[in-house]
């Protein structure tokens, strides 16, 4: 199939704003499927994971593929709920196009700007959708509005509604000025109704008006008072929306059957082929500096970038690729840049939600699993070993949340470990790491209902009885300010002793991680051991110093030390740099830190006073509030996590149930003096 008949898109949204119904509507017009299946039923073809089936919502996100007049798309569906803003993230990072959806009454919620601003990160084209038109207080002129206020989208309405609510019977095509209605599976094609005809002409003047600033060709017959034919609009809309000028809008209702085929006619004619997106840019493994292109050809060298990884019960593990350039084929052997290691590549799966069909070859554009890759993770670029390429990773937010978990019966610990590493690899978001001196086994999470899932998905698919304790705040640990420290380690136990030596500059590096700088001259140090500096102050780090929580944020420069010709080991120098590193970090006032999380809530205008105080009371930050709409506002403002466990209660019983928030990760910032001795004071108790 020709690269410019490849569409690639992402269909995201707030939570139930209706997208998983609209994957399904989209696959049984494109004959995918016979039947369609319902979200509030369990029988969603995209949501086939236990776990959605139960609470109606996306989870991971689900690739399939099918064809629609000549193109072959291949759909990403992805979560709206802010705790699996990973899979969001990861989705967007191999897509081309996107289709957002928003609910007709609802409009831009919460983490509908989230979503946005990730495609914006990634510089994503994208189309909206505005679906539910048939429900009652439905108002496009609304939502689009709202679409310009808070995401600043440029939209530009290229259908106009018939009728809204229990009305809402119809859809007025401003490109083609023609009509569709609606019976429960047809569309039928029909005239514009009379009492709609000026609105849908004045709607297109304006349509090309607003286009005229964009394309000259319309600019110029605008200005000569010529007829605009529907090719030259198209043609113009497809442009602006590939440049991301402007955001094209459209409605329906997908539960109802109304509107998906003319959406479907959209991604073909506006969301944007390989061809379209043109060139993916990586480095040079060699030389960061120097930046590597490879365009969408099959002559091309091998270039593609692991973005998922499932544990599937028949196949076994399957890492989901993009691929960008080149041509993979079964048996090859492919280059992983960031494991520095050879993967062969075994079998190759199209996939179709939970169906799979194994193909010999994958080119361009084309989104593939592979079974038996051995080293690669998210994120991971796989290329050519005589063209390496290493591409862009994908951002993943730190952990917010932890939880303590056990396995109810003993002999389980080593399955439990086993587990966590499948779910950990699987999820970006997730981590889990293993307290030798508590002998507890610590999860980490973006949120309540994130390793809710995780705990639900040991008990069903690993068939594991696990007992939890309380959520708890994933503190961080960092250090105030610099310090010199040495250590000199000195073993001597009947044979073989130990001996290490180092003096190091231990400094604050806010946000940028930890960076370990060696300064070692005249081989005072052996080259061989200077790894073994850092991989000691990196276990250290992950164990945390003061309080068992991560060290983050440090600027490590190894000054100068000594050795023994017998005594020394990388084990004796791994030891000395860890206690030298503790040592420095107690001295260096730690400080602990905590996650502060950016906090939107809508709420009606009644109860805005009551919320506010509420926060305030949680040691929340304002930053903003706005008219969200007649009779609703919307406050924006940063709160820190550890206040709010519960708060979906508390909110529901201050508004009545009528007020809505949503909350994602913002930065991680220093405690108070004295929350953080309560903090101490409570893990010294716990250890």
């Amino acid at each position: 199939m020709s690269l410019s008949k490849i569409r690639n898109i992402g269909i995201a949204a707030h939570i139930d704003a209706g997208k998983t119904t609209v994957t399904e509507r989209i696959l049984f017009f494109t004959g995918v499927t016979r039947k369609t299946g319902e979200v509030h039923d369990g029988q969603a073809t995209m949501d086939f994971m236990k776990q959605e089936q139960e609470r109606g919502i996306t989870i991971a996100s689900a690739a399939i593929s099918c064809h629609w007049k000549g193109n072959q798309v291949n759909i990403i569906d992805t979560p709206g709920h802010v705790d699996f803003t990973v899979e969001v993230e990861r989705s967007l990072r191999v897509i081309d196009g996107m289709i957002a959806v928003f609910c007709a009454v609802g409009g831009v919620e919460p983490q509908t700007e989230t979503v946005w601003n990730q495609a914006d990160r990634y510089k994503v084209p994208r189309i909206a959708f505005v679906n539910k038109m048939d429900r009652t207080g439905a108002d496009f002129s609304e939502v689009t509005g709202m679409m310009n206020r808070y995401l600043d989208a440029n939209a530009f309405p290229l259908q106009l509604p018939i009728g809204a609510e229990e009305s809402f019977n119809g859809i007025i095509d401003l490109i083609t000025m023609k009509a569709y209605v609606f019976t429960e599976w047809e569309r039928e094609e029909t005239k514009i109704p009379e009492e709609m005809l000026d609105s849908a002409v004045s709607a297109r003047n304006q349509l090309i008006e607003k286009l005229a600033d964009y394309d000259n060709n319309i600019m110029d017959l605008y200005l000569e008072e010529k007829e605009v034919d529907a090719e030259t609009l198209k043609s113009a809309v497809r442009d602006a929306t590939l440049k991301l000028l402007i955001t094209p809008v459209f409605c329906g209702a997908a539960y109802k059957n109304k509107g998906v085929q003319l959406l479907l006619d959209a991604v073909n004619d506006y969301l944007p082929s390989p061809v379209d997106v043109g060139a993916i840019v990586g480095h040079d493994t060699d030389n960061e500096e120097k930046t590597i292109k490879r365009t969408p050809s099959p002559k091309e060298p091998f270039a593609a970038l692991a973005f998922k990884i499932i544990h599937d019960p028949y196949v076994g593990q399957q890492t989901f690729i993009r691929i960008y350039s080149g041509t993979l084929t079964g048996g090859m052997q492919v280059f992983n840049p960031g494991k520095i290691r050879h993967e062969r590549i075994g079998r190759i799966l199209k996939i179709k939600a939970k169906e799979r069909e194994e193909v010999s070859s994958a080119g361009p554009g084309d989104i593939v699993a592979l079974i038996g890759m051995k080293f690669t993770k998210t994120g991971d670029t796989l290329c050519d070993d005589d063209n390496r390429i290493l591409l862009e990773n994908i951002h993943v937010a730190p952990t917010v949340i932890e939880l303590k978990i056990n396995p109810a019966v003993r002999k389980d610990q080593s399955k439990l470990g086993e587990a966590l590493a499948k779910l950990s690899s699987e999820d970006p978001s997730f981590t889990a790491r293993y307290n030798e001196e508590t002998n507890e086994t610590i999860v980490g999470g973006m949120g309540e209902l994130h390793l809710e899932i995780i705990i639900d998905r040991l008990k069903h698919e690993f068939k594991l009885d696990v007992e939890t304790g309380a959520p708890a705040v994933a503190y961080r640990e960092a250090l105030s300010r610099e310090i010199e420290v040495e250590y000199r380690h000195v073993k001597q136990s009947g044979g073989k002793g130990q001996f290490a030596h180092t003096i190091m500059r231990l400094e604050p590096n806010p946000g940028k991680g930890y960076e370990f700088v060696n300064m070692i001259k005249g081989g005072r140090i052996p080259a061989e051991y200077i790894p073994s500096v850092d991989k000691g102050i990196k276990k250290t780090l992950e164990d945390g110093v003061i309080a068992g929580f991560p060290v983050v944020d440090v600027k490590v420069v190894l000054l100068d030390g000594s050795y023994h010709a017998v005594d020394s080991s990388d084990w004796a120098f791994q030891t000395c740099a860890s206690i030298c590193f503790k040592n420095g970090f107690k001295k260096a006032g730690p400080k602990l830190l905590e996650p502060t999380m950016k906090i939107e809530i809508n709420t009606p205008d009644e109860y805005i006073g009551d919320i506010v105080g509420n926060l305030n009371r949680k040691r929340a930050t304002i930053e903003s509030m706005r008219r969200y709409r007649k009779g609703s506002q919307k406050l924006n403002g940063f709160v820190p996590l550890v206040e709010m466990f519960g708060y979906a209660t508390q909110l529901r019983n201050i508004s009545s149930g009528r007020a809505n928030y949503s909350m994602e990760f913002s930065k991680y910032v220093p405690l108070s003096d004295s929350m953080q001795a309560d903090v101490l004071k409570e893990f010294e108790k716990q250890s």
